[in-house]
């Protein structure tokens, strides 16, 4: 006897990266070494003052116990003064910081709490696969906005306003982008914010990258983003604190204690000596951030190496914790790329075509890795290049 899934499962597929990790593991369990140049996850450690702040934490008699669905009164303070401190964005510790386990909850916990069947999606082309899931899981339907290189990755709002948008009910965007690198400006945020209002949709902007190889900036900046804006984001990037699961969701109260609804059903707060230890990554200094994006600017000059090497074209003054390049012609799609450079070389990059189809003739490299294994990987890349050659 098999119980058959939800109809709902159907419409979604298992995440990309969790079946490639399972091809690797496999390849390295049959003895093939693979260099995983891949995954964003940050393999530098969180500040010592943040861990020991856990490890002190973590003794107190009472903090183990079940928390607020709304976050501790500390973490929500420190998120606001971040916020202040670095955006230039008030926002009222009280109702309009929502402290996530992670920013990709926040991205199901908004589709369950605003979507239903008729409504639609606007997702980018390429983008984050989570934006498209969890309007698929909350019965919504989407539809794609293309970006391009040649339009700098940002929308043709002209053009999507010029389309049907009257059962569009949210709008994704992702500035700093993943996986392009590609920033936003302050007067392409506020022309976002005047679509969002003219065409009554919600726009949400993923921010986790804000401080790799950037300047910070949140579309909340906008006079008056609150009305029709919410922005997520999250330590994991900005602190090296992935496995922490420490986000957060910024915007109008109202919006805030709709999603709380949904997401007071989903968990029982988080780990206090987390949140706490959170606090003092949200306090750290801006030298902090310069001395991570010092090591991320070495290996950016690795991975360009790399790029260069496959021959394929960067634009290199994109930010962010990826090189993004485009691949040469030879090469049908950035699949058959990405797998002669992992069956060939043993290194895993990641193709761009599983950000849609406008990421095909893409590869991405993530600079999650010391500086030796870039060379190392570039070595390998270069013996395979010259075997194939030869052969």
């Amino acid at each position: 006897m098999k119980i058959k899934p939800a109809s709902r499962i159907g419409h979604v597929k298992e995440y990309y990266f969790s079946k490639k990790l399972k091809e690797i593991a496999a390849m390295r369990k049959s003895g093939i070494e693979i260099l995983n140049l891949g995954i964003g996850s940050p393999d530098l450690s969180p500040a010592d003052q943040v861990i020991k702040r856990l490890q002190h934490e973590s003794l107190k008699d009472g903090h183990h116990k079940y928390q607020s669905y709304i976050g501790a009164e500390a973490l929500r303070n420190a998120f606001s003064i971040w916020y202040q401190k670095y955006f230039d964005v008030t926002l009222n510790p009280a109702n309009e910081v929502l402290p996530l386990i992670g920013s990709k909850e926040g991205i199901m916990h908004i589709a369950m709490t605003f979507l239903e069947a008729g409504d639609e999606v606007l997702l980018p082309n390429p983008g984050y696969p989570a934006y498209r899931a969890t309007a698929h899981l909350a019965g919504a339907s989407t539809r794609e906005y293309l970006l391009s290189e040649a339009n700098g990755w940002l929308p043709d709002l002209d053009a999507l306003g010029r389309e049907d948008l009257s059962k569009v009910k949210i709008m994704w965007v992702n500035y700093p982008h993943m996986p392009t690198g590609a920033s936003a400006t302050l007067a392409f945020f506020k022309d976002l914010i005047e679509f969002g209002k003219a065409n009554e949709i919600l726009i949400v902007n993923d921010n986790p990258y804000s401080f790799v190889l950037n300047q910070p900036l949140s579309i909340l900046s906008v006079p008056g983003a609150k009305e029709v804006a919410l922005e997520l984001n999250s330590l994991s990037k900005s602190h090296n604190m992935a496995g922490w699961r420490i986000g957060m969701l910024g915007g109008d109260a109202g919006y805030i204690s709709e999603i709380l609804k949904f997401k007071s059903n989903m968990d029982s707060g988080m780990f206090l000596p987390a949140q706490l230890a959170a606090v003092e990554a949200l306090s750290l200094e801006e030298d902090w951030y310069e001395n991570i994006n010092q090591v991320y600017a070495k290996r950016k000059l690795k991975v360009l190496e790399i790029m260069d090497l496959l021959e394929c074209e960067c634009q290199d003054d994109n930010g962010g914790m990826f090189v993004w390049g485009r691949i040469p012609k030879q090469y049908k799609d950035s699949y058959e790329l990405s797998d002669l450079v992992l069956h060939e070389a043993q290194v895993f990059v990641t193709p761009g075509g599983i950000f849609g189809s406008q990421g095909d003739q893409y590869i991405r490299i993530s600079l999650c890795a010391q500086v030796e294994h870039f060379e190392k990987a570039k070595q390998q890349i270069e013996k395979a290049l010259n075997k194939i050659q030869v052969g």
